[in-house]
């Protein structure tokens, strides 16, 4: 007779998720290393009695963190998986109703930026003897629709435990989706209320500890052979690595391919720091953002070796980049490697670096000393612009830059990630993070708990737009009362400074980004808003310093440093000199427009759109 213990579906839950480990290379880690959660009538008699009853403490079997917002716990998971190489992850849990929905955003950011994270949202009635419910979505076309179901499009992996008897099939599906590489993101079990609560009679074995292995694919031979083919046929080769190579932990194998090889290496966003700045194959940012070495290098080079890169259209610049190139792309997802119609290299970008290493083949030497003197230019540029006098955002960051050396610098949306992108000097892998597959505003302080969580033992930076801040800064809170120090440099420019510049280039003359109040004439061009950004941070439990020109703001940033405390350091930048775009962005433009703007727009958008390739 097997063995069982008698327990509550949601007490199943979490004394299993508990269990789960990942080991890759023979290090094992905790799969899901804590539960996130805002408790509600969806799952505080389920799982919230789940983790009373086992402790919930830091210590506890599954830890439990508080949040003040669902979308940000979510953020606060990606971050944290992100900072672990897809390793490990948090649960996150909601009520029903607006608690699961609010997860949504959170959802698409993760599974957009190929990260795990488990989502447990709360559901009606399984037995729906009380329906309608409070907070329930009533579907006239069937009475199986809850609002969970938004979260299907959004998540790699959906199902909904309307018994028991289906939850363990329904964790190890999960389970082996949040640890598999090629196809992680999003996972959500929905978990009706009654059946959280419901006990079972549970087979012991579904307790044991279970370690999942990471895989690490090689390359296959014969696709091993076509690359090897593509790189003697070059000349002009461009590397173009993305997250997969950090994910990977495959730096060290790309900085020694590169330098062997003579082949430049350009970065995505999620990609910065796989080789350090000043590596003598380093060329920087590629795309929109991109810095002029690695674009002009793009636009000339007869291969591009995409590794670990999924090609957002700002990689690409729409498609207007690679204006010579043919693709070789490593991937450990098929899906990736086939785009732009390339010869596909599918394994992990650790060991298909390591093959590929073996070639015999450089590329011409004219190319990579080209490509070194391109780097040393945009080096020199980069001194410029932190040079500066006055607290523009490029200097804010060269302040920032030289204090944070060895730490995270976290950021999500607006004007800095270009100038991040384009500016910011790291020097190895982990110490940038710059969610920009979603540019979620609002995700830089909640993303930044995340991170500080996976790897306490390092300071981290989180650069947030007033924009941002006013969205979603209520995880300041949370991290006071978890004794988790960030230091928070808060930008503040009194509006939506990115979507006002990228609106006057398309003719819409930057309509609704300033923080004004309405003019005589009812436009919104009156007097600046009478915000105050740094007393609401110090009303969340933050200490706040501010900083007035670029000597104030390094020892403002030393100070918090030096604090054991949550410190916000608050900037009024001032407008001045930034990094252009050296590559094209497609943002279409009104066809037809009695404004002249408009019109000018329009004209320089037909001839950007002449140079699109369809990469077939």
């Amino acid at each position: 007779m097997r063995n069982t213990t008698r327990l509550t579906v949601a007490q199943a839950l979490v004394r299993f998720l508990a269990r789960q480990w990942t080991e890759r290379d023979g290090v094992e880690r905790r799969l899901i290393a804590g539960c996130m959660g805002i408790f509600g009538h969806g799952n505080v008699a389920g799982i919230g009695q789940a983790l009373a009853e086992q402790g919930a403490g830091t210590h506890d079997p599954l830890p439990y963190y508080p949040a003040r917002n669902e979308q940000a716990m979510v953020h606060t998971a990606v971050g944290y998986a992100r900072q672990s190489d897809r390793l490990s992850t948090l649960a996150c849990t909601s009520s029903i109703g607006p608690g699961a929905t609010n997860m949504v955003t959170g959802a698409a950011l993760a599974t957009i930026d190929r990260l795990p994270v488990l989502l447990l949202p709360g559901d009606l009635f399984a037995t729906r003897v009380s329906s309608p419910v409070l907070q329930e979505l009533e579907d006239p076309r069937s009475y199986d629709v809850s609002v969970n179901d938004c979260l299907k499009p959004v998540s790699r992996f959906w199902d909904r435990v309307n018994r028991p008897e289906q939850l363990p099939a329904a964790l190890l599906g999960a389970m082996r989706v949040l640890t598999d590489p090629a196809e992680t993101g999003a996972v959500t079990l929905a978990l009706p209320q009654d059946v959280q609560a419901e006990a079972y009679d549970w087979p012991e074995e579904l307790f044991a500890r279970r370690v999942w292995h990471v895989a690490r694919p090689v390359p296959e031979p014969a696709a091993l052979a076509r690359a090897a083919g593509l790189l003697r046929g070059s000349r002009r080769p461009l590397i173009v690595a993305g997250g997969g190579v950090g994910y990977s932990g495959a730096c060290a194998e790309l900085a020694r391919f590169a330098r062997r090889h003579g082949v430049p290496v350009a970065e995505t966003q999620a990609g910065k720091g796989a080789v350090p700045y000043d590596h003598p194959c380093a060329v920087g940012a590629i795309g929109h953002t991109g810095t002029r070495a690695a674009d002009t290098l793009a636009r000339e080079a007869d291969l591009v070796i995409g590794v670990g890169t999924r090609y957002s259209d700002f990689t690409t610049a729409s498609r207007t980049l690679f204006r010579q190139a043919g693709f070789l792309n490593v991937n450990v997802a098929a899906f990736d490697a086939a785009k732009h119609a390339a010869e596909t290299l599918v394994a992990d970008a650790r060991e298909a670096l390591r093959a590929l290493d073996d070639v015999d083949w450089r590329a011409d030497p004219g190319w990579t000393a080209r490509a070194a003197e391109l780097a040393a230019s945009w080096q020199a540029e980069t001194d410029r612009f932190y040079g500066g006098t006055e607290l523009t955002q490029p200097v804010v960051l060269g302040v920032l830059n030289a204090v944070a050396a060895g730490g995270v610098v976290v950021n999500a949306a607006g004007s800095m990630p270009g100038d991040l992108h384009r500016l910011w000097r790291a020097c190895g892998p982990g110490q940038y993070h710059v969610e920009y597959g979603y540019s979620c505003m609002g995700y830089e302080i909640a993303g930044g708990l995340g991170v500080k969580l996976a790897a306490p033992e390092r300071e981290v930076f989180v650069l947030v737009g007033d924009g941002s801040y006013l969205m979603m800064a209520q995880e300041i809170a949370t991290a006071v009362q978890e004794d988790v120090k960030l230091v928070i440099v808060l930008v503040d420019n009194h509006g939506f400074a990115s979507i006002g510049a990228l609106s006057e280039s398309v003719g819409a003359l930057r309509l609704g980004t300033a923080y004004r109040t309405r003019g005589p004439d009812g436009r919104l061009d009156g007097e600046r808003l009478p915000v105050d950004l740094a007393a609401n941070a110090a009303s969340l439990g933050a200490d706040v310093l501010t900083a007035a020109d670029p000597r104030t703001l390094r020892a403002a940033l030393l100070r918090a440093v030096a604090s054991p405390r949550t410190t916000v350091v608050h900037v009024e930048t001032v407008p001045g000199p930034a990094p252009a775009a050296e590559a094209w962005w497609d943002v279409p433009v009104a066809e037809v427009s009695g404004l002249a703007e408009a019109r000018a727009a329009r004209e320089r958008y037909d001839e950007a759109k002449r140079q699109q390739r369809p990469y077939l």
